[in-house]
């Protein structure tokens, strides 16, 4: 969860890792610190809060020349956020420093061992452990004594270490938490994700489970435990170090869900051809999917709230079985999976390790794995049968938005290829393909007045404490990533059900300090969905509808409206996103928290 980062070559200073590391600040921001390297002395310096902080506190040491350098952004796992806990953590001798993206599950084994060996600890975190295990094995040759130490090592884990006998290196390794590495022709860098090696190079290289990296000025040799070399091929990105950045916008949030009509077309870009979706990406399980006669989908937060969607319009369409599960239950039942199943793993990180877990799970059992993420050479894009990439572009704020329509779009997409293989008729999937065709156009004319109408609606709510979303169908799915949304970024309790279930006990909450966000639009559903509404409004409580244009049926009955464009049933959703985001986006400003970054989470959850 947390972000690591470090640098090694001609002309480094101190201030140009901190800047690479304000781009990991979305992975974890209770703490930072840095350790740099000159020709006599390894130095940590930590702050607990934000980058910002560290980068006060250290002063004129920002303009300091180094050898080489490493620095850690943290979201706290073991032991509270503080200067103590920060990293780098160093060895008892202060030579060895240490980040760490993961956790060590048999730390606390470890840590007992080496204090019977005298070993003294400062923290409660365990990563100290591995500073004192290296420290432990450590005979001259600093690649072995990694390498020694990661063997005792149970958990999830990404380090970077420099050490002070050794400057101008790193030795970096990986087992479950990303790490990527780039160089040019006078700097090598490794980081958490591709953001802060932008600046450097566009050719970036994955580590894989097992591999220990040795960087220097400009230089990148990978290794196995036992010292063999391997040969990692890079990979190309497209992204640029501008896409990062806010492009003129207030926050990345908001900056992003006005990047949804480009990120919908890349989605779309290749997928549709003479009225037929293609996926070339499935070509090799085409004929498993075509037979299957159940599908289980896993996913976590809002990419299972895109599951839930994709759930009915299959079952709708393809006529075909799907079974979804949060990724985190997933992984602790008894799943009726074999070599008939399919499974989607949606994550937009790719590194999400619940979803990874099950994964691994579902493929031990025989079981076909179509992975949808966002990011090239992430973990569950190299571990999957079959991958299909967003290609939404960077997203640097914690609330997914971009991401979120371009699963969406991807699942739509999807849903309509299996539907073809299930021989459904050619007219009713051609309206889904002509719609979906049209839905950049219709997200960029949305967003030409969606803010205003947000912005006014928010300044009405964003005073109360609760709120309840309500939806039937695929508006179901839909109350649920709009509840999370307010609840990520504006601190609002914030529940969602199915409209109907209501009186089966949630409506007990509602009076008129408890509103109620009704997703109403013109469906089949929309007369069920509007008695509903009406037993909330006979309890006193303020209703916002977001309903299809010109629906005066619900406005008569309603508080305040969004209104959207008329649609297939089953796209609504897609074209209500930006409403529920923005909504949640301008909530959060009034309350005057920073969207970009929610309390107690991160962007990748790459923790149990």
């Amino acid at each position: 969860m947390c972000g690591i980062v470090g640098l090694t070559g001609k002309d480094i200073r101190v201030k140009e890792l901190v800047k690479a590391l304000k781009k990991l600040e979305y992975r974890g921001y209770d703490s930072a610190g840095i350790a740099f390297q000159d020709k006599e002395n390894v130095y940590v310096k930590k702050e607990k809060g934000r980058i910002l902080n560290l980068e006060n506190m250290l002063g004129d040491i920002n303009e300091k020349i180094v050898e080489s350098c490493i620095a850690h952004t943290r979201w706290a796992t073991h032991g509270e956020p503080s200067e103590l806990n920060a990293h780098p953590h160093t060895d008892c001798t202060g030579k060895i420093a240490v980040v760490h993206n993961g956790i060590i599950e048999n730390y606390m084994e470890i840590k007992h061992a080496l204090i019977e060996k005298g070993h003294r600890f400062s923290s409660e975190t365990d990563t100290e452990v591995i500073a004192h295990l290296i420290e432990e094995y450590y005979y001259g040759d600093l690649q072995k004594a990694v390498s020694h130490a990661i063997l005792d090592l149970s958990g999830a884990y990404a380090i970077a270490v420099i050490h002070n006998d050794h400057p101008g290196e790193i030795i970096a390794a990986r087992k479950g938490s990303p790490l990527v590495l780039g160089k040019n022709d006078d700097k090598a860098i490794l980081a958490s994700d591709v953001t802060p090696a932008l600046k450097y190079t566009r050719e970036m290289i994955f580590l894989e489970d097992g591999d220990i990296a040795h960087l220097s000025e400009n230089k990148i040799e990978i290794f196995s435990v036992n010292g063999t070399r391997i040969n990692r091929q890079s990979t190309l990105i497209n992204w640029d170090e501008e896409s990062a950045e806010k492009g003129g916008f207030e926050h990345f949030m908001l900056k992003e869900i006005f990047d949804e009509p480009q990120s919908i077309r890349s989605a779309l870009m290749g997928k549709i051809s003479d009225e037929k979706v293609v996926f070339k990406e499935l070509d090799s399980i085409s004929e498993n999917i075509s037979k299957t006669k159940k599908i289980n989908v896993i996913a976590c937060g809002t990419s299972y709230h895109a599951g839930l969607i994709f759930k009915k319009f299959i079952e709708d369409y393809a006529n075909t079985e799907v079974e979804i599960d949060v990724a985190s239950e997933f992984r602790y039942k008894n799943n009726i999976i074999d070599t008939d199943s399919i499974v989607i793993a949606i994550s937009q990180s790719g590194e999400t390790t619940d979803t990874l877990e099950g994964v691994r799970k579902a493929k031990s059992k025989g079981a076909k794995i179509i992975a949808i993420t966002n990011i090239v050479g992430s973990t569950i894009s190299r571990e999957a049968d079959a991958v299909i990439y967003l290609n939404a572009g960077l997203e640097i704020g914690v609330a997914a938005t971009k991401t979120y329509v371009t699963q969406l779009t991807i699942l739509y997409l999807l849903g309509t290829y299996i539907a073809a293989l299930k021989n459904v008729s050619k007219d009713k999937l051609n309206k889904i393909i002509l719609n979906m065709m049209d839905m950049p156009t219709v997200i960029e004319n949305i967003l030409s007045y969606a803010p205003d109408v947000c912005l006014q609606l928010a300044k009405e709510f964003y005073k109360y404490k609760h709120f309840m979303y309500i939806g039937r169908g695929y508006s179901y799915p839909s109350a649920l990533e709009g509840a999370l949304k307010l609840k990520e970024i504006s601190y609002i309790h914030a529940s969602a059900y199915q409209a109907g279930e209501l009186k089966h006990g949630p409506i007990a909450l509602l009076d008129d300090e408890f509103p109620v966000f009704a997703i109403v639009p013109d469906d089949e559903l929309k007369k069920k969905t509007l008695s509903n509404v009406i037993e909330t409004k006979a309890r006193n409580a303020k209703i916002v509808g977001i309903c299809t244009e010109g629906d005066k049926e619900v406005s008569k009955i309603i508080n305040s409206r969004i209104e959207v464009p008329k649609t297939i049933d089953a796209l609504y959703p897609l074209i209500m996103s930006p409403f529920l985001q923005l909504f949640a986006y301008y909530v959060s400003i009034l309350r005057k928290y920073d969207p970009d970054k929610p309390r107690n989470l991160a962007k990748s959850v790459t923790v149990e």
